[in-house]
């Protein structure tokens, strides 16, 4: 199989992680006789510093030509502490998303046995957790206006959702309902909101199509705490762009670390892989950043746009091989680890080549 991705590292620790993902491609593509071709683009940080625009046109050029993108973050502290910077780096990642139509991303919350002990949960509560987030990624707050008034002492946001936005995303989710468990849960604001309003009726218009799915509607502040309290009561959960932001970054915990969490936005054309973790600036360029993300997105890179399932399934192997073996990043180090065991960013990416020999 020829297959053309482009990398596009952004800011931060992107920079690094991205790098142990590409490493397992091209290994993967060695192993297995496909033959990937790769580009890089530019965008957050690094492509205004490069530029002046967070997103260049040149990087959507290269994202549409190509079969998927394996993306890295977006983010620098000097936008975090200048509110009122015109120019962001996280309109780059937004831009994208726009861009190439990608209006859902999936984000597998799914606990490797071996890191029951680096969630603050308690194990009897986790062990058997295996939750897929849909969010919306095109509408709501992020994409509606907003503004100051005149003497700038108020701003507003609006959350605003279109049928058709709530109609495609819900269906991506009852389809893979199907395939799972069989269970959807959609996390809404509806007492509240009148766009919440509208995104529970549309999924219940949807729902009638997929009688076999069992649906329950939760308010956003009820969902947060089921999902700490019981979160193996959860298969598939469906919601909004911001609701899903705060949700997922919850169920990093569920997993021991945002460095163990993947994500894949996907629309009708490219996909774009990506962990859900920051540029993380604090620990940039010290090599201690976990690539394990970056390498479960490539996973589902190669499983949802390439069909490759047992290649998919060869990299959750490797994985999984690494973390029984005992090796751990810093993240997801715990008590009983031992200190020759905790390895950097490029030495686990190396233990996870050698699994795939």
């Amino acid at each position: 199989m020829k297959k053309h991705i482009v990398v596009i590292a952004g800011d931060g620790i992107g920079q690094e992680v991205t790098a142990v993902g590409k490493q397992v491609l091209e290994r993967i593509a060695e192993k297995f006789g496909h033959e990937f071709t790769y580009d890089e683009a530019l965008i957050g940080h690094a492509a205004i510093e490069a530029t002046g625009n967070p997103l260049p046109e040149e990087t959507i050029t290269k994202s549409k030509a190509s079969d998927a993108i394996l993306f890295g973050a977006v983010g620098h502290p000097k936008y975090d502490n200048d509110p009122s910077a015109k120019v962001r780096p996280e309109q780059g990642l937004l831009g994208i998303r726009k861009a190439l139509g990608l209006y859902a991303n999936l984000r597998p919350i799914k606990l490797f046995d071996e890191l029951l002990g680096a969630s603050s949960i308690k194990p009897e509560f986790l062990q058997g957790a295996d939750i897929l987030f849909f969010r919306e990624l095109t509408g709501d707050v992020y994409f509606g206006e907003k503004g100051r008034n005149e003497d700038r002492s108020t701003a507003y946001d609006t959350m605003i959702y279109s049928r058709y936005e709530i109609e495609r995303i819900a269906e991506k989710a009852f389809e893979a309902a199907m395939t799972r468990r069989k269970k959807l849960c959609s996390v809404d604001k509806a007492n509240v909101l009148e766009s919440s309003r509208l995104w529970r009726e549309v999924v219940q218009d949807v729902a009638k199509r997929y009688p076999d799915v069992e649906v329950e509607h939760q308010f956003i502040d009820a969902a947060a705490m089921l999902l700490i309290k019981d979160p193996r009561r959860f298969d598939v959960v469906l919601t909004g762009n911001l609701f899903g932001d705060i949700l997922t970054d919850e169920a990093s915990q569920i997993a021991g670390s945002m460095g163990m969490l993947a994500s894949a936005s996907v629309g009708d054309t490219v996909g774009l892989y990506e962990p859900i973790h920051g540029s993380a600036h604090d620990i940039a360029g010290k090599g201690v950043a976990n690539p394990l993300a970056s390498v479960l997105s490539v996973a589902l890179m190669l499983d949802i746009s390439f069909g490759l399932k047992t290649e998919a399934e060869t990299v959750l192997a490797a994985v999984d091989n690494v973390l029984k073996a005992g090796y751990r990043t810093r993240d997801i180090a715990d008590t009983n680890t031992s200190s020759d065991r905790i390895l950097g960013t490029e030495a686990i990416g190396a233990r996870l080549i050698a699994e795939l020999n």
